[in-house]
């Protein structure tokens, strides 16, 4: 072996100490900063003080790479939630299973707000991989174990991920990475000959809170999908 064989091999080899999780959460920070667009296994193994072939040895391609992202986060976000159910329903007409359902849809707000660079990954990459789908095996136990028919346990986290995940996403605004310059519409004060009842809105801010919008959405599906398992 010459001598620029040595020095490809050894660029190649993993690192020690490096692993895939010190590699996700490297993606993580970076995509927090620069947006997911700007990231690429040349910039992360910069952070990482690696040359990017030797990332391949934890992500088997940047495909992989993104679905980590996203499983990263969905597990930050159940970081809590009961495993097998709510350990203490409560007596009131909400109880058993919505109670689970609501800390999940809290929790993953929560975690996006943290993390807005992930939103667009998250809305188009679904939980795909084996220890991802142990995720999503996990919560559907939970509501199942908390009385909710499996059809309708699916449908459940379906409808609180995606209301979640979109209105999380107008929340956030500008994810990083986007343009500085871009537009936002909340900072445009409506004509009041016009449009009178917009400039209200944009006087008083009723309706614009997002965390009162955000709770009282969940509210509205928990109660539909709970009254629909009555029937």
């Amino acid at each position: 072996m010459d001598g620029e064989d040595l020095v490809a091999d050894r660029r190649a080899r993993p690192k020690a100490g490096l692993s895939r999780d010190k590699v996700l959460d490297a993606a993580l920070d970076f995509v927090d900063r620069e947006g997911i667009a700007a990231l690429t296994m040349r910039k992360l193994g910069a952070e990482l003080g690696v040359e990017a072939m030797t990332i391949y040895h934890h992500v088997g391609n940047k495909g992989e790479l993104l679905d980590g992202l996203v499983g990263r986060v969905a597990r930050r976000a159940a970081v809590g939630l009961p495993r097998d159910g709510v350990d203490e329903p409560s007596a009131g007409p909400v109880g058993d299973w919505t109670e689970w359902a609501r800390a999940f849809a809290v929790g993953l707000r929560a975690e996006l707000l943290c993390h807005p660079g992930v939103l667009p990954l998250i809305a188009t990459r679904p939980l795909s991989s084996a220890d991802d789908l142990e995720l999503l095996e996990e919560w559907l136990a939970a509501l199942a174990g908390a009385g909710l028919a499996l059809g309708r346990a699916m449908d459940v986290i379906n409808a609180l991920a995606a209301f979640t995940v979109g209105h999380t996403l107008a929340e956030a605004g500008r994810t990083p990475g986007e343009r500085a310059d871009a537009p936002d519409l909340d900072d445009v004060a409506p004509d009041p000959a016009r449009f009178p009842l917009l400039a209200e809105v944009t006087a008083t801010r009723v309706g614009l809170d997002f965390a009162e919008r955000f709770d009282r959405t969940v509210d509205f599906i928990l109660a539909g999908y709970r009254d629909m398992s009555q029937e």
